[in-house]
């Protein structure tokens, strides 16, 4: 045999994280899928797939500001579409899941319209404004410390 998980002890239907009021009941699910945010934290959207090494688990991000907060949800819908892309590749007729994906697509969109607006342009081809404004200091990590090369 090549793999035997008796070696490994967990539950599937609960998450622990120590100093965290997180627990399953936190965990929303759209069908065989989680939300977007709870599938970028565990690096897989869908629900019955999880299987933590050993007894370690991800950490619950939680952003500082609404400008993290929008960082965030966009980081969180881009997953969630790359995921299901990669299962739509696998289950073409799965209308369910592609109208989840064209729902996600739309959000994120929404998001990412709205972060552009309010914080500015997030790639160098996002040329709406009158003015060449891509160098617009400060960078949201030039007042965090450290190296002004990280």
């Amino acid at each position: 045999m090549l793999f035997d998980n008796t070696d490994f002890n967990y539950e599937m239907g609960f998450f622990k994280i120590p100093g965290s009021d997180f627990n399953q009941e936190n965990i929303v699910r759209e069908g065989k899928f989680l939300s977007p945010e709870e599938g970028f934290l565990r690096g897989n959207l869908m629900k019955d797939e999880y299987v933590p090494y050993k007894d370690y688990t991800y950490f619950k991000l939680v952003p500082q500001n609404e400008q993290e907060t929008l960082l965030f949800k966009l980081m969180a819908y881009s997953f969630a579409i790359n995921d299901l892309n990669l299962y739509l590749d696998l289950h073409p007729e799965d209308q369910k899941a592609y109208d989840l994906f064209k729902k996600y697509v739309k959000e994120k969109n929404a998001i990412e319209e709205g972060y552009i607006a309010k914080y500015g342009p997030m790639t160098v081809t996002e040329t709406e404004s009158p003015k060449f404004s891509w160098l617009k200091n400060p960078w949201p990590w030039d007042n965090m410390g450290g190296s002004m090369y990280v």
